[in-house]
């Protein structure tokens, strides 16, 4: 049996990235990543149930520069899914699917998820009197 000589399906090396496909991406990435956290959560919940002994070193990771990095990343991947996910609804109910729409919307969801993390981080600072 010889192999047919067909031309391949072009592939990401081709295409240009569009905002629709890199929101698709991220939204698919985020959901990831809140996984991850909410697994994060859950062992610093069961270190503040075993007592200062074990919540101290985990404490100290979180309050360090790649703690708090993560933790700001974890946000963001929060406020982000949630935003992408009203979008998503949005068009479950056949909203907002002409080309000016998608984009506008698509923009909207990236400039309210960074704004919403920053707000988020401010109002936490502000209530531990930082």
């Amino acid at each position: 049996m010889s192999t047919p000589t067909r031309p391949l399906s072009p592939h990401l090396q081709v295409y240009r990235p569009q905002l629709t496909s890199v929101l698709s991406i991220t939204h698919r990435a985020t959901g990831v990543a809140l996984s991850v956290g909410a697994v994060l959560l859950v062992l610093w919940l069961a270190a503040a149930a075993a007592g200062p002994h074990r919540l101290g070193p985990l404490n100290a990771f979180l309050g360090s520069w790649f703690g708090m990095l993560l933790l700001i990343g974890w946000t963001w991947s929060l406020f982000f899914h949630l935003c992408n996910g009203i979008r998503h609804l949005a068009w479950d109910v056949g909203w907002g699917f002409e080309l000016p729409q998608v984009y506008a919307t698509g923009w909207t969801v990236v400039i309210a998820s960074v704004a919403l993390t920053a707000l988020a981080w401010i109002a936490g600072f502000a209530a531990m009197g930082g």
